[in-house]
């Protein structure tokens, strides 16, 4: 499946980077040059890097959750 649509590059080329020694996103997008144009496929490489066993941590992706601020209200009295 394309991964990059701006490169054309597929999961196989991905996975055979990986094979050939890759171990990193950043060599990844040197190699392939994958999230270079619109950055959208920087999450799905990162997937396929860990599905192949490469960047346990998720290559450096951290998700947060999503966490409302608290509010305060202020009651205004007449002078």
């Amino acid at each position: 499946m394309i991964v990059c649509v701006c490169k054309s590059v597929s999961d196989r080329e991905i996975r055979a980077s990986i094979a050939e020694g890759v171990d990193s996103f950043d060599e990844l997008q040197f190699e392939l040059s994958v999230a270079t144009c619109c950055g959208k496929c920087e999450e799905s490489v990162r997937d396929v890097m860990a599905q192949s066993g490469v960047c346990a941590s998720r290559c450096g992706v951290e998700h947060y959750a999503q966490q409302s601020a608290p509010v305060t209200f202020y009651q205004r009295t007449a002078a």
